[in-house]
């Protein structure tokens, strides 16, 4: 990655997916920071990429409290999975 402020499309995209699960450092987030203020394009990548994870993430957080298995659905799952596999 460039030591420098000024950073590239793809150093940007690869920041963006770091910052959007908090693992990007403070100093990454500003180098995004200017590029987005060059980088329309990139600017709207990050948009359109935490507007998709989010609405992933409601969605998988509603398919698990709806679809819980009881212990016994488990168990019967789990033996047809093993005569499956035989």
């Amino acid at each position: 990655m460039s030591k420098g402020l000024i950073i590239n499309c793809d150093e940007a995209t690869a920041i963006c997916n770091k910052n959007q699960y908090k693992e990007a450092s403070l100093w990454e987030k500003i180098k995004l920071s200017v590029h987005f203020f060059i980088c329309k394009k990139c600017g709207m990548y990050s948009k359109q990429n935490t507007i998709i994870t989010d609405a992933c993430n409601k969605h998988l957080h509603k398919c698990e409290a709806e679809h819980k298995l009881t212990e016994k659905e488990k168990k019967e799952l789990q033996v047809k999975v093993i005569e499956k596999i035989k």
